[in-house]
């Protein structure tokens, strides 16, 4: 029998989001995630995965109804930018996620302009 798990799961994914959102999804090292969710490589692995399947669950955190709105398009940002064109798996959740929080592309286009620093950021709906 392993052991327990000695780290809380959903702080793990909040960290984690918070790597993908800063730098992208390409630029999250796992040694990046490592240390913000202060999960050890092979818990990390066995709990998510992978790279790919904590990202996964990250998108899937980001549809919460009390997820921060601005934090979901983020998150939903990472995802079309550099996964949805390749990843059927992603483009469906980002697709699902859209529909069920009723995200526009209004919000997702002032957003991305925030971001770039080239738009006065309102808050999405």
């Amino acid at each position: 029998m392993g052991r327990p798990r000695s780290f809380d799961e959903t702080g793990a994914v909040d960290a984690a989001a918070a790597v993908f959102r800063r730098g992208g999804y390409a630029a999250a090292s796992v040694d990046d995630l490592v240390e913000a969710t202060g999960v050890h490589r092979g818990s990390l692995y066995n709990v998510f995965g992978s790279k790919h399947g904590l990202f996964l669950r990250v998108l899937n955190a980001a549809a919460a109804p009390d997820a921060d709105p601005a934090e979901r398009l983020d998150v939903l940002l990472v995802a079309l930018l550099e996964l949805a064109s390749v990843d059927v798996r992603v483009r469906d959740r980002v697709r699902s996620i859209v529909d069920e929080c009723d995200v526009t592309a209004e919000q997702l286009g002032e957003r991305l302009l925030a971001r770039a620093e080239l738009h006065n950021e309102r808050t999405p709906n």
